[in-house]
């Protein structure tokens, strides 16, 4: 391990692609590499907790191996588990459920499971990205930490108006943390 100041870190990225997705934004088949790249930075950035949503790709991959390295998990929903799962979780390829439940069981059983209760749309996820930064800001604050980490994972380009991804970016980014780049390519 590095000598890394410790962190708290918020993390936001793409899902798994629908099948048929043009452009492939974030294909299946990538998912081991991605899983070997998030490991990767998570051991080097050492982050005390690990701050993000819980969707199908990015969101389950990082807080998988974050439950690995045991790294305190705090997830950020903007709707109700059993929604959020219906419309970000197994709407995609893959077998996400498991991993989804397990994950949201995990978490409210530490109190560490935020449910914003939003209508949905884009605004939802623009409301889940905000508390992600905000509940990271707050964890960092507890824990007498100044540095802030934001993880990023996509395949590096926006998608247009609504892109989540970009929009959690950018306030990251505005909310001076730190910034790395998993590409899903």
């Amino acid at each position: 391990m590095s000598g890394a100041a410790r962190c708290i870190a918020a993390l936001a990225g793409r899902r798994i692609d629908a099948d048929g997705a043009d452009p492939a934004r974030f294909p299946l088949s990538a998912a081991p590499l991605v899983r070997q790249r998030v490991t990767e930075v998570l051991r080097r950035e050492r982050p005390v907790a690990l701050v993000c949503s819980g969707a199908c790709g990015a969101d389950l991959i990082a807080l998988e191996a974050a439950g690995k390295l045991g790294i305190r998990r705090r997830v950020v929903l903007p709707f109700p588990p059993a929604r959020f799962r219906e419309e970000s979780v197994m709407d995609r390829p893959g077998n996400w459920g498991g991993l989804f439940d397990a994950v949201i069981a995990e978490t409210e059983a530490a109190g560490d499971l935020v449910v914003l209760h939003a209508n949905g749309g884009d605004q939802a996820f623009a409301a889940a990205n905000a508390a992600i930064v905000e509940e990271a800001r707050s964890l960092a604050a507890q824990s007498a930490l100044a540095r802030l980490l934001a993880i990023i994972v996509w395949d590096g380009a926006p998608r247009g108006k609504g892109d989540a991804t970009l929009g959690f970016r950018e306030l990251a980014t505005a909310a001076d943390f730190e910034v790395r780049e998993i590409l899903t390519g």
